[in-house]
């Protein structure tokens, strides 16, 4: 009897622990948020998204306000359309400008939200129109490679 009991308690021990692993595993991908506020969509148009992904972070000054929440090719403007779910509790005004951040230097992408000054505050179903796209470390560097082609190649300056 006294061998059941203990196996019962390591069992329950062990499922503990796999559940807290699996809980830590799922908030660090951020594949799970757990947030009970009320949130309100905004849409917003992108050139290029890059890696951004449903469920991203959008951040005002460091601090999570929303996420996004899906990202659709738009076939007419041949644009991507990013619906995003800010909370309620935050309000912006309706001429604030939307960047796409990347954490650290090869780190998850974000949403940055500036809020602008405007007298009137985004409601549910409105659309950003001040947008930047995400910076596509590849076209930088062939941008530079470009120019250093251009210039002939040389390092030194030109006297």
């Amino acid at each position: 009897m006294q061998r059941s009991k203990n196996d019962v308690w390591v069992g329950m021990f062990v499922l503990l622990g796999a559940a807290a692993i699996l809980f830590l595993a799922l908030q660090s991908a951020n594949l799970m948020s757990l947030s009970f506020q009320s949130t309100y969509r905004v849409t917003a148009k992108f050139e290029n998204v890059g890696g951004l992904k449903p469920k991203a972070a959008v951040r005002s000054s460091g601090v999570v306000v929303g996420r996004v929440e899906s990202i659709e090719f738009d076939d007419k403007s041949f644009q991507a359309r990013v619906t995003l779910a800010l909370e309620n509790r935050h309000a912006f005004p309706k001429d604030s400008s939307l960047k796409i951040l990347t954490s650290g230097l090869l780190g998850e992408q974000y949403l940055g939200i500036e809020a602008g000054a405007d007298s009137a505050n985004l409601v549910a179903d409105d659309v950003i129109g001040a947008t930047q796209s995400a910076v596509v470390l590849e076209n930088l560097i062939g941008q530079f490679l470009y120019s250093k082609a251009a210039d002939g190649g040389s390092a030194e300056p030109k006297k």
